[in-house]
């Protein structure tokens, strides 16, 4: 039988990212990836990027093409001021794979076939490429299988049930480019590489879009998509390469996602609408501060509640904030308001600001669990309605000392009392940040001043 600290079940960003995180932090790592059954091409921005730099991902993005142009039509108004980097996932997951190699994982390849726990933590079954079943023990266990890990059982927030139908075609070799266009029931994707394979994907409700039998799935997205503008670059001369493939790509939020042994990360843990290319940056965002809260639970059981509430915590707050996010997005399409798929998402999944007003009066300072040194442990910090979690540095600053020494002297301006400890230009320079997020108020003439 295998054996490691730390089992990994998925080799995408999200499992890729803990399991680099856990090698530096010393721990023996195996991750068992299933090879993507389809290939496909996702769409990322320089933020992406430079997160999967820093998770240590310099081969995968060696996948990366050149930033490529992105037209967006949406609400009946065309933009083309965007652009976007296109990566062809089959060859960027087995790049991903060669980087946690060469970090000293060990790289399983194959499908896990089930999964039990034991006296020890967990035993896991694969079935690898070459057919040979294997046994796999893992005193913790990292659950990163995206939306296919299974969730019998986990209580579960969902959004509007939602599909995306894609399929690929094949025409000459052209210049990649991308876009998006919505329309009554839905919006469509559209993306093309160099060698001339284009992608075309549509996203749709799935309790209104009366889809057809499966044998019929390609002519029906073919009659859709040839009513879009900006669909008909990407069609003309090409041609349908294989069937239609369904996925699905309804919010979904795991409401309990941690425990003393296992931990879920990525979409398998929080998995949030597809809109605008979020999908690797929003799962590097619930993985990249995993390692912490699995270094606490092994070596600081004391600390397990801690640790739990840091993780469970942080799922949530990223999941609402993407879903926000796609709700404000959604409400900028006011053509059909009333037809279900825009009606539904453009509101849910709350009415609450994506960004709300702070005032002086609404910021305290309190504990709350922070990552330091690759553990997870309490630390005053700033909270705001904004920030619910906290706010613990800014630029190696710690902010509540700084706040509280700020509020001891209200007979002192913010800047004034700030320089004594960190110097007159510092101090202003901190001052005035603290009034931009409204923690402090305005001296008069303050706001005259540039950071």
């Amino acid at each position: 039988m295998n054996k490691s600290q730390v089992l990994v079940l998925g080799g995408g960003p999200a499992g890729g990212a803990v399991a680099i995180g856990l090698v530096r932090l010393g721990y023996s790592v195996t991750l068992v990836s299933e090879p993507r059954p389809f290939d496909a091409v996702e769409g990322i921005s320089d933020r992406v990027v430079q997160g999967l730099q820093g998770a240590g991902f310099n081969l995968a993005l060696e996948q990366m093409a050149e930033p490529s142009p992105r037209r967006v039509t949406w609400n009946g108004i065309t933009s083309a001021a965007n652009t976007e980097r296109l990566i062809p996932r089959q060859a960027f997951d087995l790049a991903l794979l060669d980087d946690l190699k060469a970090q000293g994982i060990h790289v399983i390849q194959g499908r896990v076939t089930g999964i039990q726990p034991n006296a020890t933590g967990h035993v896991a079954e694969a079935s690898l490429v070459s057919g040979e079943q294997l046994q796999l023990q893992g005193d913790f266990l990292v659950e990163a299988r995206g939306r296919a890990a299974p969730a019998a059982g986990v209580p579960r927030v969902k959004g509007s049930q939602t599909v995306s139908l894609l399929q690929y075609w094949q025409g000459p070799a052209d210049t990649p480019c991308s876009a998006v266009q919505s329309f009554a029931d839905g919006w469509a994707w559209m993306a093309l590489r160099a060698d001339g394979r284009r992608y075309l994907q549509l996203t749709l409700d799935v309790a209104s879009a009366d889809l057809p039998p499966k044998r019929e799935l390609g002519d029906w997205c073919q009659a859709r998509l040839s009513k879009l503008e900006q669909a008909q670059p990407f069609m003309a001369g090409a041609e349908p390469a294989g069937e239609v493939y369904a996925r699905t790509s309804t919010p979904v939020l795991c409401e309990h996602s941690v425990g003393n042994d296992w931990i879920r990360v990525g979409d398998a843990a929080m998995a949030v609408d597809p809109l605008s290319g979020n999908g690797i940056f929003q799962a590097l965002s619930s993985a990249l501060q995993a390692p912490a809260v699995i270094n606490t639970l092994i070596n600081h059981p004391e600390r397990a509640g801690l640790a739990k509430q840091f993780h469970e915590a942080r799922i949530e707050g990223l999941f609402y904030r993407f879903a926000r996010i796609g709700r404000d997005f959604y409400a900028q399409e006011s053509q059909w308001p009333t037809n279900p798929f825009w009606q539904g998402r453009s509101q849910w999944p709350d009415q609450v600001p994506l960004h709300l007003d702070v005032t002086p009066d609404q910021v305290s300072t309190g504990v709350r669990p922070v990552v330091q040194d690759g553990l997870i442990r309490e630390a005053q910090v700033v909270i705001t309605p904004d920030q619910p979690l906290g706010i613990w540095h800014l630029n190696g600053l710690e902010l509540a000392p700084l706040l509280e020494q700020v509020r001891a002297r209200p007979d002192l301006t913010p800047a004034e009392q700030l320089s004594h400890t960190q110097g007159p230009v510092m101090g202003e320079r901190l001052a005035l940040w603290m009034q931009q997020q409204g923690w402090v108020d305005d001296p008069k003439g303050q706001g005259e001043h540039e950071v």
